[in-house]
């Protein structure tokens, strides 16, 4: 069972940790997305690990009746993660990058829905109990969030950025960027 103060890894360290063109890659995604350090990072790479293994099994399955069901679980919640589309197939599962799970983080929504000024400043905003997820503080960056939660984001109650005149807070939400 383990000791309980100790909990389990949720990572797994590179094969080659000096790797520079898998170090540059790194390096970039945690300054884009405003990740605290690697660990964060490797945190939601091996999520997405997992995820893939799963897919990898689903086509290893023979029996037709039992597949269909195993893949229509693992599409439809994807599906309300927001990482695949309704129509998507288990091969799109098996193509899903690190940064595709990165825009799903609560951090990245916050900033992209017009609560921050930036991506370190939505980090920020969430640690110190400034947002609200159905009027209840969240204070997890890291959080991925359901499509339908991205809706309910506000700031929390308590908070003054609540107030239209509070001047940090910004006037107009950051466009969805077109990649």
């Amino acid at each position: 069972m383990g000791d309980p103060k100790k909990p389990k890894k949720k990572y797994k360290k590179p094969f080659h940790p000096w790797g520079k063109n898998r170090m540059a890659i790194e390096l970039e995604l945690i300054g884009k997305y405003g990740l605290r350090n690697k660990k964060e990072y490797l945190r939601h790479e091996a999520y997405l690990r997992k995820i893939r293994e799963q897919a990898r099994q689903i086509l290893a399955i023979l029996e037709t009746d039992k597949r269909e069901k195993v893949e229509k679980e693992i599409l439809s919640r994807l599906e309300r993660l927001g990482l695949i589309q309704t129509e998507a197939v288990i091969d799109d599962v098996l193509s899903l990058t690190t940064e595709d799970l990165l825009k799903r983080r609560l951090q990245t929504i916050v900033f992209r829905q017009g609560f921050a000024k930036s991506i370190h400043h939505a980090r920020q905003l969430l640690l110190h109990g400034h947002i609200a997820l159905r009027g209840q503080k969240i204070t997890s960056p890291s959080r991925l969030l359901l499509k339908e939660e991205a809706k309910e984001l506000t700031y929390a109650s308590s908070s003054p950025y609540m107030e239209d005149s509070h001047p940090e807070r910004p006037s107009t939400p950051i466009p969805e960027s077109t990649e």
